[in-house]
């Protein structure tokens, strides 16, 4: 299936729900259909965004260029040892889906990933995690077109130079190698990851700790705290956790004991982004129908019909409120258009 649509809505392909309207929209199931179209038209003169499921994204205005949308589907088990399994899965499968078929199979490594929104296309990309994991563990490659040229590229673990809810498909290759598989290497035996967060309080409500309580473990944590896109329009967490040096950590501790803090590496350290944007008096607040979530101040929600362009002035009021009050400057994790 592939279909290229003109002037089109992009309400329901963003999980802010943004009416914003894209010039061009083409949507394939197959990667065949991309090149095939790619031949057809002079793409190199066309503004281009990959877009995937559309929960970490923002629309501020219109899209006045080309957006493709790859729908590929499939999750297959391509490699097997005694110990690990490797599992190609196209960029169009719901992330989660993906997480509960590994579960559901006893496979180990992604379950502190579950019911984080989008597709698995994006997960190398933004370099999702949670919970004390992040997809750069897992990943062992990712298979690209080059939408310039239309070869085939396959990126190692190291080509894809992660970082920190960063990635070379986020940065330096930005909308250019568009992702059709993504290969990871999952375990058969595993050690579960239950130290980070609520997870531990969390499975005293359950008979046993195994994979799929941690799952729904995790399931019910996020769902206490964050909002379902699908009630109240959101992307999740709107800003990074900032990484500052151990010393300014340590500074900020005299002046705010209680602040929460996590080793990030050789003498830095990772701080709670929704810890200082509540701090800062942010946490439920409104403007017009742009907010603070009340429960979870790191997200910020569309009330109602709110244009992208307000949700993004607001969170431009958070940042500059926080470093006023913490000298911290917090980065969108959002992709703002």
């Amino acid at each position: 299936m592939s279909q290229l649509v003109k002037n089109i809505s992009l309400k329901s392909y963003n999980s802010f729900g943004i009416d914003a309207r894209a010039k061009q929209f083409f949507e394939f199931s197959e990667a065949e259909q991309l090149i095939s179209f790619c031949k057809s038209i002079d793409i190199k003169d066309k503004e281009v965004f990959i877009l995937g499921g559309g929960s970490n994204v923002l629309f501020t205005k219109d899209f006045n260029g080309l957006i493709l949308h790859p729908v590929i589907k499939g999750i297959e088990i391509t490699d097997e040892t005694d110990s690990t399994v490797l599992v190609k899965v196209g960029a169009g499968e719901i992330w989660d889906t993906f997480v509960e078929w590994a579960v559901n199979n006893n496979y180990y490594g992604i379950e502190n990933l579950s019911l984080i929104p989008g597709y698995v296309g994006a997960s190398p990309v933004q370099n999702i995690g949670a919970y004390g994991v992040e997809v750069k563990d897992i990943i062992e490659s990712v298979e690209t077109i080059d939408i310039y040229d239309l070869t085939n590229r396959t990126f190692s673990n190291k080509d894809c130079e992660f970082e920190y809810r960063d990635s070379i498909f986020k940065s330096k290759l930005k909308s250019r190698f568009l992702i059709t598989h993504v290969n990871f290497r999952l375990k058969k035996n595993g050690q579960l990851k239950t130290h980070y967060g609520n997870i531990e309080t969390e499975l005293k409500n359950f008979s046993a700790i195994n994979l799929e309580n941690v799952r729904q473990a995790i399931i019910n944590i996020r769902q206490q705290k964050l909002p379902n896109p699908n009630e109240i329009g959101n992307a999740g967490s709107f800003f990074k956790n900032p990484i500052v040096s151990t010393d300014k950590a340590n500074e900020l501790k005299l002046e705010y004991p209680n602040i929460p803090t996590y080793p990030a590496g050789s003498r830095l350290t990772k701080l709670a982004a929704g810890w200082l944007i509540e701090q800062s008096g942010w946490k439920g607040k409104s403007i017009g129908d742009a907010a603070v979530h009340k429960n979870q101040a790191l997200v910020i929600v569309n009330k109602a019909n709110a244009k992208g362009f307000e949700i993004n002035n607001l969170a431009d009021m958070i940042v500059n409120s926080v470093f006023r009050k913490f000298g911290i400057s917090l980065e969108k994790e959002v992709i703002i258009l």
